[in-house]
């Protein structure tokens, strides 16, 4: 990944959905301005969803997901629709596109429906309005809308995507939706006053990626500066060091969660302690669900299932946390032989069911509407689910303390 790169877990998700041939790949390369999506008459050409990174000024950088036809028929058309609905829980802003040629908008009714109860935020593009035929096109195009806003409840933005009419309103209307969710969640900067003074515990070993830090450490330092506070970085070995010659106590201690035994006992119990990974479960997902989820370890038997969950594929070093140390701080602690299985990227199993706990990364990877979608889902199927750095301030002897500033935590920590 470009060192200078907004991660994609951090751009917004724009996806765009619609009927095969709405004009979904030629809305894509309008807000693009060049040609990154394949344009066709053809029905299915556009198959598993693409990813598109871009800039959208003023609002900055964004994700435009392309999907497959909502229409689309047959064995592998249906597998295409799945892969399409898939998208549905990571999506933080959907483009639902509609053929100003159509009569009737079944699907769209059906997914606006889907995206309506998600809370996610939608606009109805009405497309193709420069084929529209009648007394005149605006006239034609002013019917067509009417039409739409009846059956769905929104207005649309007419436009046409092959002459570029309304592609300016489209992005300002974009734009609007996204300047709402702006600074609305932060990793830490809403934890910190200007002048303020973090202490960043980083371990540097060899799984730690030559020549740079890792992404959530990398964007706790870029928030920490946004907040116009003090980021401090030492090593674990250094951090009692470190303290000692910053001439007064920092206003946070935030450590990596293999070194929160080291980083607790050097650590004044009157400063403020916790992990990066418990800020990320804070920032992409629900931290009081998850740390309610915890206490089931305590109660797992022998044979129970055991889900990981890891947001992206990487290179396993032989002392792997998710393959290797999770599963060994699980058995030393609860004494039980446990069925382990593990699953990485995108792939997420539908029959969660099996499960009695679930444990997930850091999703560093994952924006913040797809961990929530993961946290649902786990939810809905009854299994408590819990995150690395929950889980192993947990086994390691280190709550309540790491979660103390969390009022919310606290709570679900004491009434679970």
């Amino acid at each position: 990944m470009n060192m200078n790169s907004t991660p994609r877990g951090e751009r917004p998700h724009i996806a765009v959905f619609g009927r095969c041939n709405a004009g979904k790949s030629s809305i894509i390369n309008a807000l693009a301005g060049q040609s990154i999506s394949i344009v066709s008459q053809v029905s299915g050409t556009t198959t598993d969803p693409v990813y598109h990174p871009m800039e959208l000024l003023p609002a900055g950088p964004v994700v435009l997901i392309d999907t497959a036809g909502l229409d689309d028929t047959g064995d592998l058309g249906a597998q295409r629709v799945r892969r399409t609905k898939s998208i549905l829980d990571r999506t933080d802003l959907a483009l639902l596109v509609v053929d100003a040629e159509s009569e009737s908008w079944e699907f769209e009714q059906e997914l606006m429906k889907t995206l309506t109860d998600k809370g996610t935020p939608v606009i109805v593009l009405l497309n193709k309005t420069d084929l529209l035929e009648g007394e005149s096109a605006g006239a034609a195009a002013i019917l067509a809308a009417a039409g739409v806003a009846a059956q769905l409840g929104t207005p649309p933005v007419p436009l046409s995507a092959s002459n570029g009419e309304g592609i300016g309103e489209l992005k300002k209307r974009m734009i609007s939706v996204l300047s709402s969710e702006e600074d609305r969640y932060r990793i830490v900067g809403d934890l910190l006053q200007p002048g303020d003074t973090a202490v960043l515990v980083i371990p540097i070993d060899k799984a730690a990626p030559k020549g740079r830090l890792i992404l959530p450490q990398q964007q706790t330092i870029r928030d920490i500066l946004e907040c116009d506070a003090s980021a401090v970085v030492t090593k674990e070995q250094e951090l009692r060091h470190t303290l000692d010659c910053l001439g007064k106590k920092p206003n946070l201690v935030i450590t990596d969660s293999q070194a929160f035994l080291k980083a607790e006992a050097d650590t004044p119990r009157d400063v403020p302690l916790t992990s990066f990974s418990i800020l990320f479960a804070r920032y992409k997902g629900d931290l009081p669900s998850l740390v309610g989820g915890v206490k089931t370890i305590a109660r797992l038997r022998d044979g129970d299932k055991v889900l990981i969950a890891e947001a992206c594929s990487h290179h396993r070093q032989s002392d792997d946390i998710g393959t290797v140390k999770i599963p060994r701080w699980l058995r030393e602690k609860t004494g039980k032989q446990l069925a382990i299985e593990h699953a990485a990227g995108h792939d997420f199993p539908a029959d969660l069911e099996q499960y009695a706990l679930i444990i997930h990364c850091g999703a560093c990877m994952l924006n913040r509407r797809a961990m929530q979608g993961r946290i649902a889902e786990a939810q809905a199927a009854g299994v408590p689910i819990v995150n690395y750095g929950v889980l192993i301030a947990y086994v390691q002897g280190v709550f309540p303390r790491a979660i103390e500033m969390f009022p919310s935590a606290m709570m679900a920590w004491e009434q679970g």
